[in-house]
Parts: C-alpha cells; sequence; structure tokens
C-alpha cells in the first residue's frame, strides 16, 4: 500500500495579493498611461476602462498611472469602481489601502462603497473585519443608516457571532434607528441558528408591538426552527394564527416527514389544494424524499406522477431523492434510468447527487461503474468533495480491495481534500480487513495529531477487526485506552468483545464487561443477549441462558429467530430434543415460526438422540411449511442414515423418501 508521507496533511496555497502602491511619479513607460496622458481623461471613460478591463492587474496598472498624471484627478465613483473590483477578487489589504487613500484626498466615501466592503469581507469570511471597517464609516464622515446595519448584522450572521449580534442591534436604537423587517428577520434567523425559540417569539410580538408586521421570512425562519426541533405541534399552532404560504407548509411538510409522520404531510398537501395555494416542487420533492428514504419508491413515483398532473417539474433534488431511493431497494437499472432521465432533460448533477449516485452504485456491488461516475463528475466540473472519496473508500472496503482504497486516498491527498473522521474511519477498516493492524493503528494516532480526533466508531472498526482475527487481548487493551481520546465505548463496543471473549470461553473476562456495560448505564440490546445466550450455550450453561432469556422478556428486549434458534440448537445439543420440540411446538403457536436453521438443529438432535425415522416427519413438516431444505439439513440426515443402517441401506432410504415427493 502506498500512502504518501503526511497523508493526513492540507497544502493551503494561499492566493498571493496583488502588490498596490500608489505612485506619486507618472508611469511614463506603461503604453496605456502615455496614451491618456496625451488627452484631458473624463470621469465616463476612465470608468468605462475600468468597468470593461477583466484582467484585475490590468485594472489597478491602469488606475496608479492616472493618479498623480494631470490628465484626471480621481473621483468618489472612479475610485468605488475600483475598490469594488478588488474588491470582488477578495484583495482585503488592496481595499483597505483605497480607502486610506481617499480619506487622505478628501474624497468623500458613500454608504453603498461601505456596503460593498462589508459585503466582500462576508463573503471572505472576515466578520470582524467587516465589523472593523463599519466602525471606521464615521471617520469617513459617513453617518450609518438602517441598511448598512442590517448588512453588518447579516454578516455577523453568516458566521453565527451570536453574542456581537446584540451589542449591534443595542448601539443602532441607540442611534435613534427603528429595526425594519430586514432587521427583525436577521435577529429571527440568529436566535433560530442557535435553538433560542422562545427569544425569537419574544421578537416576534416586539416586531408587532413596534408597527412592523412580520413577513413570510419572520414566520417561516421560526415555523422552520420549531420544526428542526422537533416541535411541529406548536409550529403548526404558530401558523394558525395567520394565512400560511407555500415556504411555511413547505417547513411544516418537512418537519413531519422527519418524524416519518407521511400521512400528515399528504393531508398538509392536501390542506394546501383545499386552500388554493399551490404546492411547489420544494413541497413534492419533501414528500418523495421521505418516501424513498423509508423503501416506499413506488409512492414516490405515484407523488412525481402528481407533480407532472399539476404542471410541476422535478428538479434536481427530486431525481436524486428516487435515484437514492432506487439504490435503497437494490433496483439499480431504474436508478440509473433515472440519472439518464435527469441528464437528458438538462438537469446539471451538483456534488449530492454525484454522491448519491457514487453511494448506491458501491452499496450495489458495482464498485468499477462508482469509479467511473467519479472520474466523469471530475471531467464535468464537479470537483469530489471528502463524502465522495470516502463513499468509495468504503466500497473498497466492503470489496476487501486494499490497492483502491489506497489509490482513492492518495488520490484525495494529491487534490488537496482533507480526510474527515468518517474517511479515516473507512479507510481503518480497510486495513483491518486486510490484517494491517500496525498501519492501522498508526492512522489512528495520526488524527490525534492532525486535529481530527477518531470517535467510537473508529475504534469499533479497529476492535472488530481484532476480534476477528483472534487478537481480543489486543482489542481489549484499545478499549481500555479510549478514554484517552475522549472516546467512551457504546453497545457496539462491548457486543465485539463479547462475542470474541465467549467464543474463546474467556467466561470470567466476559462477565467482568457486562458487569462493566450495567455500571456505565449502557443498555444491552438484543444482539448483546444473543451474543450472551450463545457463549452460555456453548459453555453447557443452558440454565443461565434460560434465565438471561426470562430477563430480556421481562424488562421488553423482544427475542428474535436467533434467540429462540440458539435455544433450540442448545437443547439438542443436550440431549434434550423432546424439549426443544415442545419449544418449537408453543412457539409456533404465537408470532414466531421455525425457520431452515431451527428445523435442521431439531432433526440433527432428534437423530441423535430419537431415531431418524421421528426426524423424517418434521422434515416433512418443514416441507408443508414451504421451507426447504438446504445442503446442511441433507447432511445431517445422511450421516446418521450412514451410521446407523449402512451404505447400501441410507441410499434405498433416501430413494423412498425422494420417491415419495420429498
Amino acid at each position: 500500500m502506498h500512502l504518501k508521507e503526511g497523508c493526513s496533511l492540507l497544502l493551503k496555497v494561499q492566493k498571493p495579493s496583488i502588490p498596490f502602491v500608489l505612485s506619486t511619479n507618472p508611469i511614463l513607460n506603461l503604453k496605456a498611461g502615455n496614451e491618456e496622458n496625451s488627452t484631458v481623461l473624463k470621469e465616463a471613460d476612465v470608468l468605462k476602462r475600468l468597468k470593461h478591463e477583466q484582467d484585475i492587474t490590468l485594472a489597478l496598472e491602469f488606475f496608479k498611472s492616472i493618479t498623480n498624471s494631470k490628465s484626471f484627478k480621481h473621483t468618489p465613483l472612479t475610485y468605488q469602481m475600483m475598490i469594488e473590483k478588488v474588491a470582488s477578487e477578495l484583495e482585503m489589504d488592496c481595499v483597505q489601502y483605497l480607502l486610506q487613500q481617499m480619506k487622505l484626498d478628501g474624497i468623500s466615501c458613500s454608504e453603498d462603497l461601505f456596503i460593498s466592503v462589508i459585503g466582500s469581507y462576508r463573503q471572505s469570511g472576515s466578520s470582524e473585519q467587516a465589523l472593523k471597517t463599519f466602525y471606521r464609516m464615521q471617520d469617513f464622515g459617513v453617518k450609518p443608516s438602517v441598511k448598512i446595519y442590517n448588512h453588518i448584522l447579516d454578516a455577523l450572521l453568516d458566521e453565527n457571532r451570536f453574542q456581537m449580534i446584540n451589542p449591534i442591534y443595542n448601539n443602532m436604537k441607540k442611534d435613534g434607528m427603528e429595526p425594519n423587517v430586514f432587521t427583525y428577520n436577521i435577529l429571527l434567523k440568529a436566535l433560530c441558528k442557535n435553538n433560542r425559540v422562545d427569544g425569537a417569539h419574544k421578537l416576534l410580538v416586539e416586531m408587532s408591538s413596534k408597527g412592523c408586521d412580520p413577513d413570510e421570512v419572520s414566520y417561516t425562519t421560526l415555523i422552520s426552527s420549531l420544526c428542526k426541533l422537533g416541535k411541529v405541534k406548536e409550529a403548526r399552532e404558530l401558523a394558525m394564527r395567520f394565512t400560511p404560504c407555500v415556504p411555511v407548509y413547505n417547513a411544516l411538510i418537512n418537519g413531519v416527514c422527519k418524524e416519518y409522520k407521511i400521512v400528515e404531510g399528504f393531508e398538509l398537501l392536501d390542506e394546501m389544494t383545499n386552500k388554493g395555494i399551490d404546492p411547489n416542487v420544494i413541497s413534492y420533492t419533501t414528500i418523495i424524499n421521505a418516501l424513498s428514504d423509508s423503501g416506499n419508491v413506488e409512492l414516490s413515483l405515484a407523488v412525481l406522477a402528481k407533480m407532472f398532473v399539476r404542471g410541476c417539474s422535478p428538479n434536481l433534488h427530486t431525481f436524486t431523492s428516487l435515484i437514492k431511493g432506487f439504490f435503497l431497494k437494490g433496483r439499480s437499472r431504474e436508478a440509473l434510468d433515472f440519472w439518464g432521465r435527469m441528464t437528458s432533460e438538462g438537469v446539471v448533477p451538483n456534488i449530492v447527487a454525484y454522491n448519491a449516485l457514487i453511494h448506491g452504485l458501491c452499496s450495489n456491488g458495482s464498485f468499477g461503474d462508482a469509479v467511473c461516475v467519479f472520474n466523469q463528475m471530475e471531467k464535468n466540473g464537479c470537483r469530489p468533495n471528502v463524502r465522495t472519496y470516502s463513499v468509495l473508500i468504503d466500497g473498497c472496503a466492503k470489496a476487501g480491495d486494499l490497492d483502491g482504497a489506497s489509490k482513492v486516498w492518495n488520490r484525495m491527498i494529491t487534490h488537496g481534500c482533507h480526510p474527515n473522521v468518517v474517511t479515516y474511519t473507512c479507510m481503518v477498516d480497510v486495513l483491518c480487513r486486510n490484517s494491517m493492524f500496525n498501519q492501522a493503528y498508526c492512522l489512528i494516532e495520526n488524527m490525534q495529531t492532525e486535529n481530527c480526533p477518531p470517535n467510537t466508531v473508529t475504534f469499533n472498526a479497529f476492535i472488530k477487526g481484532l476480534c476477528g482475527s483472534g487478537r481480543v487481548d489486543w482489542a481489549m487493551k484499545v478499549f481500555d485506552q479510549m478514554g484517552n481520546s475522549g472516546c467512551f465505548p457504546n453497545t457496539t463496543t462491548y457486543n465485539e468483545l463479547l462475542d470474541s471473549l465467549l467464543k474463546d470461553r474467556r467466561f470470567r473476562d466476559a462477565f467482568g464487561l457486562i458487569k462493566d456495560m450495567e455500571h456505565r448505564g449502557i443498555e444491552l440490546d438484543l444482539v448483546t443477549y444473543n451474543t450472551i445466550i450463545y457463549g452460555c450455550c456453548c459453555a453447557g450453561m443452558l440454565r443461565e441462558a434460560l434465565e438471561l432469556l426470562g430477563k430480556m422478556v421481562v424488562i421488553g428486549t423482544k427475542p428474535d429467530a436467533i434467540t429462540f434458534n440458539i435455544v433450540i440448537d442448545a437443547y439438542c445439543k443436550q440431549g434434550k430434543a423432546n424439549i426443544a420440540i415442545q419449544l418449537i411446538d408453543r412457539l409456533s403457536a404465537g408470532e414466531w415460526h421455525p425457520d431452515r436453521i431451527s428445523y435442521t438443529s431439531l432433526i440433527s438432535g432428534i437423530c441423535t438422540h430419537i431415531g431418524v425415522e421421528e426426524a423424517i416427519i418434521y422434515l416433512r413438516r418443514m416441507l408443508s411449511e414451504g421451507i426447504l431444505p438446504n445442503v446442511a439439513t441433507w447432511n445431517v440426515l445422511v450421516r446418521h442414515l450412514f451410521s446407523n443402517i449402512g451404505h447400501s441401506g441410507a441410499i434405498q432410504f433416501l430413494n423412498a423418501i425422494l420417491g415419495n415427493g420429498i
């Protein structure tokens, strides 16, 4: 495997700033400058030249060449044009220099210019610099209005600088400015973004009391937040206080669908149409996505048909939801048909759509096709993200393809995409599947140094690999070290360790782990109970296994087919086939019905301890219930026939059985 040295290093290449110094002398060797020096320039000419110059460096050179020339003296508009041009390239040092030069030259600035600069800082993710620029306005003789207050609040909201928003809002009110609906909506978004819905409710009341009526954005913001917090009932009550619009209904539909109340989603759709409100593509797509996630693609197609009937065309998200749903049901051909239909209709796939396609292909065993799509997306100008690489590495892991996973990993690093905890975990998994445990451990240690600490899932992947290869002692050491990384074991961690310990007949260690689970307050799930019951049965501790089964039922953990098959097999191996028969008869009267594994264990027990003739009765019963014997079932019968009645007798007996239609 070739994992590059420093494979988790993110190389951040910073774009070099454009050097900008206003010369005190005319530039004599610049052709453009010479041409413009020969005649007096007009403001309109300079603005036109700056506007149409695509190369930012040439635009700056032109601006500098006429700064101190006699042909033109820069005006507020030419400075504004130049500042907005360099700001669009996020050359913020250059912007600050130009602003300072304006101040030195005594050229007045407009509020719109500062709004443009604040917007550029917002785009570059520098809200603190935006705030500093806002405070510098008064040095330029510009008094802030509600408009620019809204822009600075919005810039702070973008980076969720919640603690800085309220002081700015208070300053605004001290300056005697009344907030408008845009101000209130920004504040509502800030409160909702931080799950302060109670504060958002109060702000909504304040809006109305100040004579500023909440608009669609106001209500939609609060209702969406309530739905995200699972307060759908409260959101619906709020929606009843006004005439809901399409975005509000969409928020409600999204809320009920997240709670898997798809029927309520359909009811909301009907309510919309009954009120004369046309559902839009988001309304329908939300329902389609919920249905696809639950595996109900047939009903998704019915909703799609309803969309077409109402004249609503599907968008990229609609197609992506359907493609995801078909892959989930293992219907790859139909998923690919929808992909083809989507692209033929001119819908350009984005990274989410490509990831859904690649994940679907990997999940359905078409890893080669997934790699082809991966290569094609880059050619189509859609750059893979960390999820894309994680999906491919996971696909390699499931296929046991170490070489493929290594190539994807190295390609990710080469393209400057930094792995996240999911990517690391997928790589740990593929290394463990190839018994490269030392490399997997080094990768986990590397996560710590790369400020991407492993989580419980990462450790579980490593522990599972170790246990699966018989390295349970190493797995136990890793289990003890989890706390050092700020991780705590969950039920899955304990299940992996318990299974391995019980298979090694290390019962003291296993029961010590169970006590540790109870001490930590970690609930035993069905897998845990089945693992312990199986271990007890293998150790001949049938009584303890049955006590545990009783405890399961008492606390409300419902046994499954695996639980009953473990117990039936244990009874049969201990020579208690009659009790196994009684158990099957009693359980068959209820919800559970024996399967092929149950009957094979029972037939083996009956053959060993009662007789082949009695076993044939249960073979016929098995067939009458539509359960076909497998190789293991026939092997049990043939082995006992040969041992009891010899070679020729066994063949005659089997011919008689087959001749009777079994």
